[in-house]
């Protein structure tokens, strides 16, 4: 009986099908990646002139940023704010992508969906919703003179850090409860099974176990939480007052109503530069983690 060789495709074809292939992601890359950057760095050292890519090469800029501790205390005020959220966010996460992952059962679907349903609304929607609970004469105002807790309204919950706070968790919660829970359901049963056959109780199996192998989703999702919370502006220009200015607001500012792109560039490389440091210590604890289990 003769069996049937399919013929070998070109070495040629093979190559162009895969060139196709990777031609759209490299462009994605070079032209929003790498050429953004390239082209930040390049306005970071420039002088402003009023023109939109400057005039001359000048260190002065970063020179400035070093130098002034206006935006020393405002990174690091923008680092305290992105940490408290970034742990709101994972702590408040960690149990509901638990639940999805080992009691969901046959709910598990729509659950997964309505954790994603935030995404379908607006991001500025969601902001603006809180500031209408934080309000002065908002809805937890008014649940508080109702159930006769205060006897009038009062100013302490809009414009402080803490409405920045809870309004940036709430935003980033589904994006915190995915990859925990990617993480939680990957992991082996059969190692919460021989856990239990030796003895372990629940919460020394949670913390011998589940928590180790979930470490890894947790690092990610503090990522992917902490990283975009240190450059918002939105948020705290319209629930937080002056005490939450971030470096995202000045940033901002240098590129609209000041109109110094080069300063506001220079900040920007200096901000990724804190993140960048950020990731890399994020990443040896991953290893770290990766090794032990």
């Amino acid at each position: 009986m003769s069996s049937i060789v399919a013929p070998e495709a070109p070495a040629g074809s093979s190559r162009g099908f895969r060139f196709a292939m990777l031609l759209p992601g490299g462009l994605v890359t070079f032209f929003l990646i790498l050429f953004a950057l390239g082209l930040v760095l390049f306005l970071a050292l420039r002088g402003n002139d009023g023109s939109l890519l400057g005039a001359g090469f000048t260190a002065g800029n970063f020179i400035t940023v070093v130098s002034d501790p206006l935006y020393w205390t405002v990174t690091l005020r923008s680092l305290v704010i992105a940490g408290l959220v970034t742990l709101a966010t994972v702590v408040t996460a960690y149990p509901v992508a638990y639940y999805l992952a080992f009691h969901a059962g046959r709910r598990r679907s729509l659950l997964l969906f309505l954790v994603t349903l935030p995404f379908w609304t607006s991001y500025l929607l969601r902001v603006f919703a809180w500031k209408i609970v934080l309000a002065y004469n908002g809805v937890l105002n008014s649940a508080l003179i109702e159930s006769g807790i205060w006897s009038e309204p009062t100013l302490a919950f809009l414009n402080t850090p803490a409405a920045v706070v809870v309004t940036l968790a709430h935003a980033y919660a589904p994006f915190a409860i995915l990859p925990i829970y990617v993480a939680l359901d990957t992991t082996p049963k059969s190692l919460l099974e021989a856990a239990s056959d030796l003895g372990a109780r629940p919460f020394t199996a949670f913390r011998r176990v589940v928590l180790p192998n979930s470490m890894p989703g947790v690092l990610a999702a503090a990522l992917v939480v902490f990283v975009p919370t240190v450059g918002d502006y939105v948020t705290p220009a319209m629930v937080g007052g002056p005490a939450s200015t971030m470096i995202g607001t000045l940033i901002q500012s240098q590129f609209g109503k000041a109109n110094d792109w080069p300063f506001g560039a220079a900040l920007s490389v200096c901000v990724m530069l804190v993140i960048l440091c950020v990731v890399l210590v994020a990443r040896g604890a991953d290893r770290k983690f990766g090794s032990r289990t």
